[in-house]
This record gives structure tokens, sequence and C-alpha cells, in this order.
């Protein structure tokens, strides 16, 4: 139990891992940690799905060894996320435990998620109902509204409810990923609240995520789609490392297959990966054929062992 994990992690530079349905599981997590990552967010767990043992292990469940890893619940009654938080750290013992509300995939209206924007009073009972249920760090990820910017508002009655840190991307669900993240908007959250804040949106380089962090004055920002294929994002911010080399590009790929393979297994471990693999090599687009077909780790090996054609 560290009822301190984010005030402590915080305490060196560097960026977040943001939660990534598909995309920010055990494997993925893994990488970026190793590279850097302050802490990273798992894919988000239903709390009543946890409770009633109709979710995949592999959703909660920590790679071997992995460290610095916040479990994300989504939920609408507090019962349950309570129940649930406290299922979630004796399954999988996390640092911490994060509540979501700014999910607007159309699928969970109504059982949590982005909809929480609308009842915000709701969504402070919840992180209450979870912060008096366990001993570490419960933290919120907001949007800056259903359709209005709200975010202020709402940062503020979350910490007053006992988050001990919020993080906001800068898009209402309205807008769910359509335009630009607001960084002034999140910038008057940092300004409005003593919690740490950490801000999301659009941040897919250690350029931009040091000057989002300039201008608006968060703990740190959150990376999400910009660490596809990209985990040496996270060296970069926390300035522990540089640009990956070819042999980075090359090596990096191959160990994150081989970390799939030993959590799915080989078939499901490379299908699961062909969305990602050819992001690791984003200046030689004429390996995406190959990559987004392989189905072992020999193939790949392959694949990788051919040298690049030259573009015409």
């Amino acid at each position: 139990m560290n009822p301190g994990f984010y005030t402590q992690q915080l305490q060196r530079p560097g960026a977040v891992l943001a939660p990534m349905a598909g995309y920010s599981d055990a494997p993925m997590r893994a990488l970026c940690s190793e590279q850097g990552a302050l802490w990273t967010v798992s894919e988000m767990l239903s709390a009543r799905g946890l409770l009633e043992g109709d979710l995949a292990v592999d959703l909660g469940q920590p790679y071997p060894g992995e460290q610095g890893r916040v479990l994300q619940l989504f939920g609408a009654d507090p019962d349950i996320l309570a129940a649930g938080a406290q299922e979630a750290v004796r399954l999988f013992q996390p640092a911490a435990l994060d509540l979501n509300m700014g999910c607007p995939v159309p699928k969970i209206k109504g059982k949590g998620g982005a909809c929480l924007l609308q009842t915000p009073d709701v969504a402070y009972t919840l992180v209450k109902a979870m912060r008096d249920a366990v001993n570490i760090d419960v933290s919120a990820k907001i949007r800056l509204g259903w359709d209005t910017n709200r975010s202020v508002e709402i940062a503020q009655g979350l910490e007053a409810a006992g988050a001990a840190l919020i993080t906001v991307h800068g898009r209402t669900s309205a807008q769910r990923y359509t335009g630009y993240a607001d960084w002034d908007a999140i910038a008057h959250v940092a300004a409005s609240v003593r919690a740490p804040v950490i801000g999301s949106g659009d941040v897919t380089s250690a350029e931009q995520a040091h000057a989002r962090r300039a201008h608006s004055g968060v703990a740190a920002v959150m990376i999400g789609r910009g660490a596809v294929g990209n985990p040496w994002v996270f060296r970069q911010t926390a300035g522990t490392g540089g640009a990956p080399t070819p042999d980075d590009r090359l090596c990096t790929a191959l160990r994150h297959a081989e970390l799939n393979v030993h959590w799915y297994g080989e078939r499901r471990g490379m299908l699961q990966l062909r969305k990602v693999l050819h992001r690791y090599f984003p200046d030689q687009p004429e390996r995406r054929d190959a990559l987004v077909q392989v189905s072992t780790l020999q193939e790949l090996h392959d694949v990788l062992s051919r040298a690049p054609q030259a573009a015409d």
C-alpha cells in the first residue's frame, strides 16, 4: 500500500502512458515502463464485470515484474465501485486506482465513462466511495465536459471528494477525437485545484510534451497514440535518452512481439500486434504489407531480416 504514489512519481520528470483500449495492455505497459514512463494506466475494467467474474483476467493482471501500474475502473454505482476497487486491489495489487470519466464510446453510456460528466455530483460520490474503500491513491480522468466546458467545477468537486490526482483530456465528450485539445482549458484546471493535474490530448513527441507542460502548468502530460510503436517518447520526455536508432526500432519491435507471445501465446499475440508493428518503422512504409500479415515470431524475424526496399 502506498497512498503517496502519485506524489512520489511526480518527483521526477517524464510523461504518463494513457489508458487505451486494445493498446495499453501488459506488454505495452512493460515496454513503456522500461523506457521511463512515470506510470502506466491499464485499459479500463468494468467494476461490475470484475465482481461478476466475467472479465478477461489479462486486462487486470500485471506483466511479471511490472511496477508503477494504475488500474482504471469504470462504473456508475458507488457500492459497486467500492467493492470493485477492493477486489481490484486484492487481485491485482495496483499502485493506484483511476476512475474513468472520459470514455465517449456509446456502448458504455449510462454505465460510467464520459456520461458521468452530465451528473458530476454522482461522480463525486463514486470517487469518495472508492477512496473510502481502499488505502491507495484514487484519481479520476475527465474530459472538459459533456458538450460544454465544466472542467474547473468538476475538478474542484473531484478534489473535494478525495481524488489524489486529476487527468484532463482537452476535449468535450461531444467532440470525441475531432478538432484539437484545448490546453488553455487544461491550464485553467491546473490553476484551480491543489491536486496535481495531468494534461492529455494531442501529445505525440517529447517536444510537444515539454511545450504543453510549460504552457499549461500541469504536473505532467499523458501520452496515448503517440506512444504506439514509439515507447522511446518516454525516455526522451524524461531526458534520459534520445531518438531511437534503426537498431532500436528493430530490436524493440522484436521485443514487443516476444512480450506479446509470452503473454497471449503465439497466435493471439502476433495477431494482436499486427496493428502496431508497422508503427515502429514510420519511415519504411514498404514494410507495412508484410508486417500486418505476420502470424509467427519466425515470420516477423524473416520480414525484419530483409533489407527494406528503396523507394522509387
